[in-house]
């Protein structure tokens, strides 16, 4: 059992839309990631997720409307639910979704797709 440090953790991660896994629990995967610009409309059809933002501006946008994060702010989004999230123009974010989740839910596989067993560790 260890601390961690956020700060630590993101000065370490370089790739944009690449999530990093830095804990686990009760079969959720908490992890960072680097959002910068736009990313694609996808759902999860049984996973939800947690958007929780550390630095910078992220717009969780809905089909019906648009959910507008700053520092400190999260937001979940229920499963089923087609999303797109886009930082302004550059966020930190925490997730926290169950450990089987693919990023990119169910959008046609693309250069921002990590299936869990491809995502690194710190």
């Amino acid at each position: 059992m260890n601390k961690v440090n956020l700060t630590e953790k993101l000065a370490r991660i370089d790739q944009p839309w690449s999530p990093t896994i830095v804990g686990e629990l009760n079969g959720q995967y908490v992890k960072l990631a680097r959002f910068e610009g736009e990313y694609v409309w996808h759902g999860h059809e049984t996973e939800d997720e947690l958007f929780y933002v550390v630095s910078g501006r992220l717009n969780i946008e809905l089909r019906d409307r648009t959910i507008e994060l700053a520092p400190g702010e999260f937001f979940i989004v229920p499963h089923g639910v087609e999303h797109k999230p886009v930082a302004l123009p550059k966020a930190d974010v925490l997730l926290f979704e169950p450990a089987g989740t693919i990023n990119t839910g169910n959008a046609t596989p693309n250069q921002y797709t990590r299936k869990p067993e491809q995502l690194d560790r710190l």
